[in-house]
């Protein structure tokens, strides 16, 4: 099939140009993570100039075919490496790419796929400003976007007015052109009111919110679209739930959904993997969906899917068959590293 043309858009309000479907480098900058069938689409050793060479063909892919949104963190692994080495390597033009990144967690696995711990978390003043550093040596002018990784209401970072003000005055002195944070847990909802609440000298702090949902789990619904008629730009992560929604999920406990999305696909003649994108682009408070792909075949089928949209009907079908926030996350946290 010829290339698929993405279309362009803005990120909320931000001014940023993204592209509807983006590439996320999490499952290809470290050998492990959480994602199912991850054996069978890697190759056999997993050394960072093989997974640089991974990262660079998807990057390639992507690029060519209209991609504009990529996302890499201080957690995965060599990922801001790889896509620094990638955009000079290429000479990609500035206009031609959109560069979200985090901080709050560091690679602890030493590139190993059974380490113990393979990330730390710190939401402190502390860790944005080492990473900060960190990130800009690696990305420079290219770090667009830099979030919070994974804040939680517990964690406490939306009540430090110390850190808030950072986030703010970097953006003010350039360092990033927007402020950011990602959503994870059973807790989002709590999450997502006070990054959207959040001010500094009446300023708004977060510019862009990056949350899990899918057609397992979209109790956040409701909050993203309010986010994104405030102005806030909408990223979607997980949007195949770490595999489980894909042809790689082989768990015994998931088999009657297996078997239900399949009916479901075949009805709207699309693969699991294009459902997931679909579904979510169905929602139009959403500006991008990330591609985990470790494949440029995986890329390719998201890419297919974004020009195939999924109606009000097959839509809601497919919500109606969600889990609980509690059962989709613990069921999250019993997915092996791989």
């Amino acid at each position: 099939m010829p290339p698929i043309a993405l279309p362009e858009r803005t990120l909320g309000s931000t001014g940023l140009i993204v592209s509807p479907l983006g590439l996320g480098l999490a499952a290809v900058a470290r050998p492990g993570y959480i994602t199912l069938g991850r054996s069978d689409d890697l190759p056999a050793a997993r050394t960072p100039e093989a997974l640089w060479s991974r990262s660079a063909d998807l990057l390639d892919a992507a690029h060519a075919a209209g991609v504009r949104y990529f996302d890499v963190a201080r957690s995965y692994g060599r990922a801001e490496e790889f896509l620094a080495r990638w955009l000079r390597g290429r000479d990609v033009a500035r206009s031609a790419a959109t560069v979200g990144s985090k901080w709050g967690y560091r690679y602890t696995a030493e590139w190993r796929v059974d380490a113990a711990v393979h990330e730390q978390k710190e939401l402190s003043l502390a860790r944005f400003e080492g990473q900060l550093a960190e990130s800009r040596a690696l990305l420079g002018s290219w770090l667009d976007l830099y979030q919070i990784h994974s804040a939680t209401a517990e964690s406490g970072c939306f009540d430090d007015g110390r850190l808030l003000h950072a986030l703010v005055d970097g953006r003010r002195r350039g360092d990033y052109r927007a402020v950011g944070v990602t959503l994870s847990g059973p807790s989002s909802g709590a999450a997502l009111a006070l990054a959207v609440a959040a001010r500094v000298d009446g300023e708004r702090v977060f510019d862009v919110v990056q949350a899990t949902f899918n057609c397992l789990e979209h109790s956040l619904a409701r909050g993203l679209e309010e986010a994104h008629a405030a102005g806030l730009g909408v990223i979607v992560k997980e949007a195949f739930a770490n595999g489980r929604l894909t042809d790689a999920n082989r768990r015994p406990e998931d088999a009657a959904l297996v078997a239900r999305l399949r009916a479901h696909g075949a009805a709207s003649g699309l693969a699991l993997d294009q459902l997931a994108v679909a579904f979510v682009l169905a929602h139009p408070f959403v500006d991008v969906v990330l591609s985990g792909a470790a494949t440029t075949a995986q890329l390719a089928s998201h890419l297919e899917a974004v020009s195939r949209p999924l109606d009000a009907d097959a839509a809601a079908a497919l919500a109606a068959g969600a889990e609980t926030p509690a059962r989709y996350w613990q069921t999250r946290s019993t997915l092996p590293w791989s």
